[in-house]
């Protein structure tokens, strides 16, 4: 939820990497963010991908299967980063539908009803709900939504956290694992596609559970506490609790969401992030100046509101940070002004004879973030990418390909 259109629950704000991050560790990838094509237009919730797999399509105002243009095979099967560009252009081009012409249509309507109630049951429901649209006999308005994030808290296959050293080499973090969206082994690279969410969780959890099977035993003693441990967490309770400044936690909420909308959206441009990262430096200060009317320590959804609002403006501020100095487009992250990755080969020509370009010239690395979670001051360090299979008799290194559809 550090953006305004999100498809996620408003429970959603990136609690795990924040806590990682105010341990003083680096999140991995930010800037990677997975916009899903079909979210429903003013409410964000998500249009599943099966709605296209079962043969729904795009149109836009003039009634177009506009996917045809972009992707000719692929059509609206086309990665989710693909489809979700060509309807911004679709909108910005003046093809949007609706009085504000600032939405595509998504139809289902051509469907057997039979076919919708057998296999998108809830999709009915929610379209009626959210939009108001009988999907029997209407089109759904859908805007691209932000849905996921392909970064996190770096790890290795075996789920255990690591950061990097003095000399850029990884090093694991003792005791401290992570899967599922909160983790980055960065299967997904720059750009996840559709169910591998489930990768993320039931792969790694499993090598979570194997790998602490592995390096633990029951009764096995537990490293000594320092002596103010969890000291810090309820102090910044009891800060917040009694914070009597001039700005409230929605507000700054809402500013940091629209911020992110417009400065770190799908298109990108270095002046227009550069504006939105002056702008949440501007709204750390104002984090500083906070207000909470409820005191209490029962049910006081205003202290939690604005714990979650502090973890949502570390993940903001490492995701605009991140995409404004990655001068590249690659996977989710499009910049209009550096359109083209940038790897450390030519991969459109045969490598043989390419000399490799060093990691300071191209592109085709991790981001670390490291961020300060009382001023929002965040640096940013590379890791290289681990390109060697476990096992090469098993698994051959793939090299990376030309994106085309």
């Amino acid at each position: 939820k550090a953006y305004f259109s999100a498809t996620s629950a408003h429970t959603c704000t990136g609690d795990g990497t924040a806590m990682v991050s105010r341990a003083g560790l680096p999140n991995q990838d930010m800037e990677f963010v997975q916009f899903h094509p079909t979210g429903i237009y003013g409410a964000g919730c998500l249009m599943t991908e099966g709605c296209r797999g079962e043969g729904g399509y795009l149109i836009n105002s003039e009634g177009e299967r506009f996917m045809e243009r972009y992707a000719p095979v692929a059509k609206d099967l086309a990665s989710r980063d693909v489809v979700s560009r060509s309807m911004t252009i679709e909108i910005r081009e003046g093809r949007g539908c609706g009085p504000e012409k600032d939405h595509v249509y998504l139809q289902l309507h051509h469907l057997p009803p039979e076919q919708l109630a057998a296999r998108l049951p809830g999709i009915s429901e929610t379209a009626m709900i959210f939009a108001g649209v009988d999907v029997t006999r209407e089109p759904i308005p859908v805007l691209p939504t932000v849905h996921y994030n392909m970064g996190g808290i770096p790890t290795n296959y075996r789920g255990q956290c690591i950061t990097i050293d003095e000399n850029g080499e990884d090093k694991i973090v003792p005791g401290l694992y992570a899967a599922g969206e909160a983790g980055c082994s960065s299967v997904h690279g720059a750009n996840r596609l559709g169910a591998n969410s489930l990768l993320d969780l039931v792969i790694f959890g499993r090598a979570c559970a194997k790998t602490i099977a592995e390096d633990s035993k029951p009764g096995e003693a537990i490293g000594p506490l320092s002596d103010n441990a969890g000291e810090a967490s309820v102090a910044n309770i009891d800060k917040l609790r009694y914070a009597d400044g001039g700005v409230n936690t929605s507000e700054i909420r809402l500013k940091m969401q629209k911020t992110m909308q417009t400065h770190a959206a799908v298109f990108r441009t270095g002046p227009v992030m550069k504006e939105g990262i002056d702008k949440m430096n501007a709204l750390w200060k104002d984090m500083a100046n906070i207000k909470l009317s409820d005191r209490g320590m029962i049910w006081n959804s205003d202290l939690v509101e604005t714990l979650e609002l502090q973890n949502c403006m570390v993940n903001a501020q490492q995701i605009i940070e991140g995409a404004e100095a990655r001068k590249e487009s690659r996977g989710a992250h499009a910049r209009e002004d550096f359109k083209d990755r940038m790897d450390e080969y030519d991969y459109s020509k045969p490598i043989q004879g390419q000399s490799q370009l060093p990691m300071e010239q191209h592109w085709r690395k991790h981001t670390l973030s490291f961020t300060d979670g009382d001023t929002g001051k965040t640096d940013l360090k590379y890791r290289a990418v681990i390109d060697n299979t476990l096992d090469e008799a098993e698994c051959k290194w793939v090299p990376p390909a030309i994106r085309s559809y």
